[in-house]
């Protein structure tokens, strides 16, 4: 089954028309928000270069496991 979603409010204008591989594999700045100093920044700390690192980072996965917990414990 195809699945359509529209990323467009998430992603950078340069990044709206790429495919989902590209997006996860570019650069942190191209999500919506981010710039190129605070790209820098999550390379500093986390080693944080792409998208990809960015959603498998485990800190940034422990945090948002920790909200799901608490929106689901209710």
């Amino acid at each position: 089954m195809a699945v359509s979603v529209n990323l467009d409010s998430l992603l950078d204008k340069a990044y709206e028309n790429k495919a989902l591989t590209e997006i996860l594999d570019a650069p942190v700045a191209a999500l919506s928000g981010v710039s190129e100093g605070d790209a820098e920044k999550l390379k500093a700390a986390f080693n944080i270069k792409t998208v990809r690192d960015l959603g498998t980072n485990k800190y940034f996965r422990a945090a948002v496991t920790l909200l799901d917990l608490e929106k689901n414990s209710g």
